[in-house]
Parts: structure tokens; sequence; C-alpha cells
């Protein structure tokens, strides 16, 4: 029996070689050209499969740091995986919100997304604090953001969140400067306060019996005596840490008392503008510490407008629900939906020094002490709020959330 030999069809490897027709230039396509063999395709890169290029959204997708994407109205039409980890929002539910559902009322991150949306340019933004109604605490991030050149007023935002050490670094610091605040205070009073007495009270045993040129000298020594005495008391203040009396308080009397009293004193050229929430409950406060850090506000604001012809005041009150807060040592978030606003037209707050507004010794007048926005800060704190500044050139507002009044709810019937 002869043997067979079985017939394999040749593969493509070992196929013959396929003629490929070239044309160089001035030739014309059906000039005969000598067939050229074609190279051995190598295994990395088969030429029949085109090089695909890598899609934006896997990019976008593989980056460690949140990105959203935003339309014109604030939409969110994109987010990456990262974004759904930092919202705790999955990412089909994020594509059906607006930034603005995602943060909370007066959150940064939002006049920065208009100021893109508004002036088409990028940005770079660093300590960012981002607050939603999941997050237990505020969060510290970098933001990035930028126009999407083929997409008018669309957003394009990128967040790097930072290391809890920089935050408990943050906050240290606003902690220490607080405490360094209380101690020169205890200093103060102990220490200055009573010599000052008696400087003050030589001063005027001096002045009857001394000559005309002397009265005046004496007087100054008064003066400034008294001068220095409440800049000592106004400091006094940073180291009480007795608990709050508090009452109920109706928020508005607290607003009209203060408004009177500017209108008929520094503030009587100013043209106050009123947007009352009627249907806001009260607060639980110590009425005579609000009119004291509403006072604050309202001539800070008044002496921001200085001699202007047009200088005006917004007072405005509102609720805001989501706003919570978080207390330090519990697991206890409480809810900050009272909203009131000061907002003057006045010449606005330098950039240097926006973000250390509210840290003690730090002003924006030359003859100011830096302690009353310090102050309003601490009795904001003292009642459980928080207060917040945003400003720019004829505009700033200053923004305090409050808790509400608590109600006691009747207990279930079984």
């Amino acid at each position: 029996m002869k043997g067979s030999r079985a017939r394999h069809p040749k593969s493509k490897a070992e196929a013959k070689p396929v003629p490929v027709e070239l044309s160089p230039a001035g030739m014309s396509a059906d000039a005969p050209v000598a067939p050229v063999e074609s190279e051995p395709r190598t295994a990395l890169m088969p030429a029949s499969s085109p090089r695909r290029p890598i899609e934006h959204d896997l990019l976008l997708a593989l980056l460690p740091h949140s990105v959203l994407v935003l339309d014109e109205d604030g939409r969110i039409v994109y987010a990456n995986a990262a974004a759904e980890a930092f919202t705790s929002t999955g990412q089909m539910m994020l594509k059906r919100m607006r930034l603005d559902e995602v943060v909370v009322f007066g959150c940064p991150l939002l006049a920065l997304a208009d100021q893109v949306r508004t002036s088409g340019a990028s940005f770079n933004e660093y300590g960012v604090e981002i607050m939603t109604p999941k997050f237990a605490a505020p969060k510290l991030v970098d933001v990035y953001g930028g126009p999407i050149p083929d997409r008018p007023r669309y957003v394009f935002l990128m967040l790097q969140q930072r290391s809890m050490a920089q935050m408990i670094e943050r906050q240290l610091t606003h902690r220490a400067a607080a405490r360094s605040v209380s101690g020169m205070a205890a200093v103060l009073a102990h220490e200055i306060k009573n010599p000052l007495s008696g400087i003050r009270g030589a001063a005027q045993l001096l002045e009857p019996v001394v000559v005309d040129e002397d009265r005046a000298l004496a007087q100054l020594i008064c003066s400034e005596t008294d001068r220095i005495r409440d800049l000592v008391d106004r400091m006094e203040v940073f180291g009480d840490e007795r608990p709050l009396q508090t009452e109920p308080i109706n928020i508005h009397d607290v607003l009209d008392h203060v408004r009177r009293l500017m209108q008929s004193g520094l503030g009587r050229n100013i043209r106050y503008v009123e947007d009352y929430d009627p249907s806001l409950p009260p607060v639980p406060a110590n009425r005579d510490k609000l009119v004291q850090a509403f006072l604050n506000l309202f001539k800070n604001a008044v002496e921001a407008i200085g001699d202007q012809d047009n200088g005006r005041i917004v007072i405005q009150t509102g609720f805001r629900p989501g706003m919570r807060l978080w207390v330090p040592g519990t697991d206890e978030r409480i809810s900050l939906p009272l909203m009131i606003q000061i907002e003057d037209n006045g010449s606005g707050i330098p950039d240097h020094l926006r973000a250390q507004i509210f840290d003690p010794f730090v002003s924006t007048k030359p003859s100011g002490t830096g302690l009353g926005l310090a102050l309003v800060a601490k009795i904001i704190g003292d009642h459980g709020g928080i207060i917040e500044c945003e400003s720019e050139p004829h505009k700033t507002v200053f923004r305090v959330l409050l808790p509400m009044q608590h109600v006691q709810r009747p207990l279930k019937t079984v």
C-alpha cells in the first residue's frame, strides 16, 4: 500500500507573497512594475489591525483625581470613578444632578465654576474646602478648572484631595492662633489693666493742677489709657470659655436693632435693603452676643463703603436645608439651615487677606486691630454656626449659618 502524504493548506504566513504595485512619481499607474515581495509582518502589531487611538473616557476614568464636566446650566454631564468615590454618589446619579445639588450652599466650588463659565479662563485654586450633605466634615482639595474649547460655557473641573495630615495641620493652626489670643488676653488682663488704672488715676489728679499746656498732655494720657483698656477688654472675650446662656431669639429683631444703631451713627448715609424670610423659626442664641457680632459685620461693611454716594447694605435671611456641620469628638452632625447674609458694595477684601480674614490681628484697615472679625467668628462658633466670606471689587458678602431652635417631638403612641 502506497503511503499517501496528506496535503495541508498553506497557512497565511506561508502564503505566496502578493505583488504590490507601486507608482513612483513621474510614472503612470499603468506602467509595468516589477513585483516586490512584502516584508514579513511582526507579531506585535498585525498590519490587518490598525492602531486604535485611546479613548478620552478611558484616560479620565484611570485618573486618581475626581473629574467633573458641567454643561452651560451647571448640570453634570460627565463624572469619572474617582468623582463617584469622592462624592459617595453613583455616576448615573451624578449625571442627573446639578453641581449645586451635590455640594452645599455657598461652597466655593460653585463660584469657581461660574468664574470659568463667564470668563472662559482656566484657574488653579489651592486649599478649597468642599462640603456635601454626605460628608461628616469638609474636605480640603486643590481645584483645577477650565473651559472646553468645542463646547461653549462647558466647564471642566478636577479635584485633588489633600492629605489628612494637611487638613489637621490647618485646623491646628487656627486653634493655635485662637489659643495664643486667649493666653495673651489673660496676661494682659492681669498685667496691664491694673497699672493702666493707676496711670489714668494719676493723670486725672494732675489735670486740674497743671498749667494749660500740660493739661492737654494729661487728657491725652487719659484717652490713650482708655483706648488700651478697651482693646484689652475686647481680647478678654477670646478667653471666655463659659457656655452661652441662650434663649429662643427672633433673628430679625436682632438685625433691626443693629440696623437702627448704624442708621443713628456711623452708617447714617447708607441705604439699607432688607430681604427677610418671615417664616424663619427662632434661633437658640444669646441676644447680646449676636448683637455684638452683627454690629461688627455692619461696621465693617460701612467702613468698606466709605464716602461713596451710592453706598448700600443688603440684609438677607433665608432657609437653606442641606448644610450640616460635624461636631468634633462625636458622630453628631448639626443642621445649619438658617442663613443670614450681609452684603455691601464697598471696595472689597484684598486677595492676599481673604483666606485669613477671620484670623486674629488680620485687618484690611491700616489702623485696625484685626480683632473684629475674629470676634465675630468666635461668637458664631460658640452658637454652633459657621461664617463664610466672599469678596470681589464692589461686592463683599458675609454669610452666617446657624442651627434652628430645637423642637421637642411628641412621643409615638404604640
